[in-house]
């Protein structure tokens, strides 16, 4: 069983910056791959950005490549999500998840953080 809590969202204007983080209550943090979604208003939950479970690899989709990095620290139980050069477009409800494989098969879900970015 993972439990997962996110912070950090809010309102920030288009340009800005925000860092998302994920704690995580489980016994062994470092079992697990890490990845971030955001579902927007009227639209399906999609893909931000995956960490293995010894930040040695990560992805991310285009749409956010370049802008967001994520990174985790094991001695805290804890993934992030640094957002930078936001926009409007990224308004979302971030969701952290977790996964015994790199990429796929998330099984457990953060109850999400909202972020707004306005124009």
């Amino acid at each position: 069983q993972v439990q997962l809590v996110e912070s950090g969202g809010g309102l920030v204007q288009a340009g800005g910056s925000l860092r998302l983080s994920c704690a995580a209550s489980v016994r062994s943090f470092v079992g697990y791959n890490m990845g971030w979604f955001r579902q927007a208003p009227g639209k399906e939950r999609e893909f931000v950005a995956a960490i293995a479970w010894n930040g040695g690899s990560t992805e991310y989709s285009n749409s956010v490549k370049g802008r967001f990095t994520i990174s985790r620290d094991n001695a805290k139980n804890t993934v992030y999500l640094q957002m930078n050069s936001l926009k409007p477009e990224d308004t979302a409800v971030y969701y952290c998840a977790s996964s015994r494989r790199f990429g796929v098969g998330y099984d457990y879900w953060g109850q999400g953080t909202q972020v707004t970015v306005s124009s």
